[in-house]
């Protein structure tokens, strides 16, 4: 097991519908996506847990992404792998969002 941890500053405010949005399924060659309100002074952190070792730079690339393109303020990002390819990780990132703006239905 690999964790990684990633912090970002944050820009857009969200309201949690709930105490925190779940998202995905912890089996293999997918994963599962918690999002969490926490005060972290405007930033938004992640971190990953992966049974997949030594591929930091390729989830830093898709952290990375992910952060550009949903700057979130005071969100906790986990994010439980069980070996999931980059593009499924962006898809289910992009899923925990909508259903955090959405109101927390998925």
């Amino acid at each position: 097991m690999e964790t990684l941890d990633y912090r970002f500053a944050g820009t857009t405010p969200v309201r949690f519908p709930t105490d925190a949005v779940l998202v995905g399924v912890l089996a293999s060659g997918n994963l599962e996506i918690l999002l969490e309100p926490a005060d972290l002074d405007g930033g938004m952190t992640v971190r990953i847990i992966t049974a997949a070792r030594g591929f930091g730079t390729v989830w830093q690339a898709v952290i990375a992404d992910f952060a550009q393109r949903h700057p979130l303020r005071d969100v906790r990002v986990s994010i439980n792998d069980a070996g999931a390819t980059p593009a499924v990780v962006s898809l289910r990132l992009d899923q925990a969002v909508e259903t955090l703006l959405a109101g927390g239905q998925p």
